[in-house]
């Protein structure tokens, strides 16, 4: 067998980071909240994700739809945009410079499993955008990648690693097409 999911496991070193009852309360009611499409504004979304622990700087726009796993493992600069449909995939820390924009239905993944594990074992990585980066709609942040400041990741791109600041990638898997 090349996949035993049923001996899959949460590390024993991995918690939530947050008390259950906590996590429970975003799981029924911050969440969904956050994610209303119904629920006209942004300054409410903000201050519910300070609520739940995220650290938000001033002056940010948060869009109906957006999702956050764990607001506490969240930390965003001034003047960000956080778009429709977003997905903000938080096993481990996201952390996210000033004025940077995640488009619509980007999706930042700080969780995956290892293939050549039968156990699926869990790895993790936290992800880092520099300020005044651009992650344009549908692109994709592995675990652990870091987009360098002023970096532009095109649409749909797929990026695992570094990007280095002012650069411009795009495909998958994202290459350097330019430069800012």
């Amino acid at each position: 067998m090349i996949q035993q999911l049923d001996r899959y496991r949460t590390p024993p070193d991995w918690h939530p980071g947050a008390p259950l009852l906590v996590q429970l309360l975003w799981f029924s009611l911050g969440a969904p909240l956050l994610a209303a499409r119904w629920l006209p504004g942004f300054t409410w979304r903000v201050l519910l994700l300070r609520l739940f622990g995220a650290r938000i700087g001033s002056d940010c726009r948060v869009k109906p739809g957006l999702r956050v796993k764990f607001p506490w493992r969240l930390v965003v600069g001034q003047a960000c945009w956080l778009a429709e449909d977003a997905w903000l995939d938080n096993l481990a820390p996201i952390t996210i410079g000033d004025r940077v924009c995640i488009s619509q239905g980007a999706y930042l993944c700080t969780g995956n499993h290892d293939f050549r594990s039968p156990g699926f074992d869990l790895r993790l990585g936290p992800i880092t955008v520099g300020s005044e980066a651009w992650i344009a709609a549908r692109a994709v942040l592995a675990p652990g990648t870091r987009i360098g400041p002023g970096a532009v990741v095109a649409l749909g791109a797929v990026v695992s690693g570094a990007v280095p600041a002012g650069a411009i990638v795009r495909g998958n898997p994202a290459l350097v097409v330019g430069q800012r």
